[in-house]
């Protein structure tokens, strides 16, 4: 468990370090041997310590006395419930990822190989309050087809085998959607074609 936490603190400082996690927004957790270890409330990525990790059950049961996880907690827990391959999660208020859930818009535009590579698409999650059941029930239903969602008017949730990897795959986000906005200045990006994407797509395999 003390390997995983150092983990945890790694992967947390390098997400505020790339923008991908600012302030005291956003959430970490991750599944080991039936139990969640995820971020508490209110802690900025960077400085998280130890301490700052709570102990969950698969209930979402606070196992630490003391401890107050992020308000987010049911979300993670439903998502691990709905996908047993995942065994970590990142939420995220990334300003350039988040701009796409701020204008109720799906990420579903193909221009860049890393991004065909990695996904089909970015869904969009219709809001809800954050924190509530119906916003963690309404992802979890996502994640049963996808490992990332955009959350309307909020964020963006992945989920992957490890933190390192949902780190890697939300830079691939970011990347995109920095990429994305640029290109619109000079006058758009241009699309792949089906062709093109079929044949990004089989380099997966």
């Amino acid at each position: 468990m003390e390997n995983l936490k150092q983990d945890v603190l790694y992967w947390s400082k390098r997400l505020y370090q790339k923008g991908l996690m600012p302030s005291t927004s956003g959430n970490v957790s991750v599944k080991h041997d039936g139990k969640i270890l995820i971020s508490r409330s209110g802690v900025c990525a960077t400085d998280m310590k130890e301490e700052d990790l709570v102990l969950l059950d698969l209930n979402g049961n606070v196992l630490e006395e003391g401890k107050k996880p992020s308000s987010e907690k049911l979300l993670h827990v439903l998502i691990y419930e709905t996908r047993s391959d995942i065994k970590a999660i990142v939420h995220s208020h990334c300003p350039y990822i988040t701009a796409f859930a701020a204008a109720n818009k799906e990420i579903d535009k193909h221009f860049l190989a890393d991004f065909a590579y990695c996904f089909d698409k970015i869904p969009l999650v219709p809001y809800y309050l954050p924190s509530s059941m119906d916003l963690a029930q309404s992802v979890a239903d996502c994640f049963e087809k996808y490992s990332c969602a955009l959350l309307a008017n909020h964020g963006v949730v992945i989920g992957a085998d490890t933190i390192q990897n949902c780190f890697y795959q939300l830079e691939t986000i970011k990347n995109y959607v920095e990429t994305y906005f640029a290109a619109e200045i000079l006058g758009g990006a241009k699309m792949f074609n089906k062709k093109q994407i079929d044949e990004i797509k089989k380099l997966r395999k």
